[in-house]
Parts: C-alpha cells; sequence; structure tokens
C-alpha cells in the first residue's frame, strides 16, 4: 500500500469510503451518483454503459465538463444489438448529453457507421498519444472513464472485447497522473472488468490503477 511518490500510504492521507452497490433502474445510477458530486467519486463497472448516468449529474454541478475516454473502442454507435443502451453506445449518449469535448485514448477499433459522431483530431490510436495535446483538448473540467480494453491485450486479457496494440500500464499511468494534477478531475468510473477465474493477477492490476488515482488527486493537494 506504500506510494513512493508520495513517501507515505494513502489511507493514511485522505478517507476513503465504499459505497453500497447499485441496483435497480438505470436511473438509479445517476441519482446515487448526484449525491456525492461535491466529493471524488469513483464508480466500478460492469459495462461501459453505466457511464452516461454517472456523467449526467456532474455534468449538471460542471456546465464546462469534458469526457476523457481511454479505450479500445469509440462506442459511438447509435444502438447496438437493438439496444441504444449498450455498451458500444455508451459515448454517443454521454455526446447527447451536451458534452462538446470528448477525448478519445487507446482506440483501435471503430466502425463507418460512427466516424459522423466524432471529432476525428480528438482520438488517439493505440498506444499512439501526446500528452500535452490531451491536456490541451481537454477543459478545466475533467470526467474520467477507463474501459480496461484500453490497455493492451497483452496486458489485460481480463475484458470482453479485448483488442491487441493498446496503452501499457505504465503509459496508463502517465496519463491519469497528468490528468490528476493538472486538471479538475472531478470523477472516474472503471469499466469492463471481467475477472478470469483462479488469475487474480488483472483484477489487481484495475485495484493500482485506481490505487494510483487516489495517490495522484491527494499529490495535487
Amino acid at each position: 500500500m506504500y506510494n513512493p511518490e508520495l513517501g507515505e500510504e494513502v489511507q493514511e492521507l485522505v478517507k476513503i469510503a465504499t459505497l453500497p452497490s447499485v441496483s435497480g433502474a438505470r436511473e438509479d445510477i445517476g441519482e446515487t451518483a448526484a449525491k456525492w458530486t461535491d466529493k471524488f467519486l469513483i464508480s466500478l463497472g460492469g459495462e461501459h454503459s453505466i457511464t452516461p448516468e454517472l456523467v449526467k449529474p456532474f455534468l449538471k454541478r460542471y456546465p464546462n465538463l469534458s469526457v476523457l475516454q481511454i479505450d479500445a473502442h469509440t462506442d459511438m454507435r447509435d444502438e447496438w444489438e437493438g439496444s441504444k443502451n449498450s455498451h458500444a453506445c455508451a459515448m454517443r449518449r454521454v455526446q447527447e448529453l451536451g458534452v462538446r469535448n470528448i477525448v478519445q485514448v487507446g482506440i483501435r477499433n471503430t466502425a463507418k457507421e460512427e466516424q459522423q459522431y466524432l471529432k476525428l483530431e480528438n482520438i488517439f490510436l493505440g498506444d499512439t498519444y501526446e500528452l500535452n495535446r490531451i491536456l490541451t483538448k481537454l477543459t478545466t473540467d475533467v470526467y474520467l472513464t477507463f474501459d480496461v480494453d484500453g490497455l493492451d491485450v497483452s496486458t489485460m486479457p481480463a475484458t470482453g472485447t479485448p483488442e491487441p496494440g493498446g496503452l501499457s500500464y505504465r503509459q496508463a499511468l502517465e496519463i491519469i497522473k497528468a490528468v490528476a494534477q493538472k486538471k479538475n478531475l472531478v470523477a472516474a468510473d472503471f469499466v469492463e472488468l471481467s475477472p478470469i477465474k483462479n488469475v487474480p493477477a488483472y483484477d489487481f492490476l484495475v485495484a493500482k490503477l485506481i490505487y494510483s488515482l487516489i495517490s495522484y488527486c491527494h499529490a495535487k493537494t
């Protein structure tokens, strides 16, 4: 639990609480998140389809909110397999909320039908990106949505739709650290982890990413 960059264990520096799981109707996600917009809320999926409901209350509090999406897929389909609330439609629904600036990093797969909704200048493919350009494209207030398939499949196979050629663990940490320390990161979600039975390494990887995010946010203060 010791963080060498902080010289401390972060749970000794900040208060961390675990909220109960949310179950029920889709709107219950947003209603629950709305109670915690004055805190740094980290939500755990499941499906990437939770993200629009989580973004909604933070957009209300921060009208110029931008979204940093780390993901293998653009997730901008209007519908997928008969559903507009599919994981493949998550960022399309976020865009429809009124979020004008979505920066997508780690992308390796998209569809022709999605191109009309994308800002191509805001897309960084595979493990290639320019950190300063990412920061420039984001507004002051940022929501982070981290789909674990944004990582290369050799690093993170424990996900439903893995893709080769994505970010390394260290690259993901570099991006998270920069955004946490240079922007007002208001909330985050981590989604699409699909644990592999008897192989806890990938679960631990995601837990370490989250723990590092908390550490970086604290270091900013």
